[in-house]
């Protein structure tokens, strides 16, 4: 699975081929998040960091456009539906 990436990191990084693969899988995970699931994990996150909820949502409003494939734009009030449903 994605060898040619895995090959790319060996030759450019001092990773192994096992380290190398682990990485990958590890981004592809973090890029699998759907937009729910990921609003719901940096909320989770901020809050833990002692943020409100004003500065929360403006700060995930922000990260989305940041994604690998960005979601459509979403309302503050949309993001807050994700998190209190």
């Amino acid at each position: 699975m994605h060898d040619e990436l895995v090959d790319h990191l060996t030759r450019t990084t001092p990773l192994n081929r096992g380290e190398a693969l682990r990485v990958v899988q590890d981004v592809l995970a973090y890029f699998d998040e759907t937009t729910e699931e990921f609003v719901r994990r940096r909320h989770r996150e901020l809050q833990a960091h002692g943020l409100v909820n004003a500065s929360i949502f403006e700060r995930i409003d922000a990260d989305l456009k940041y994604r690998a494939v960005a979601p459509p734009e979403l309302t503050l009030r949309q993001l807050r539906r994700i998190v209190y449903g």
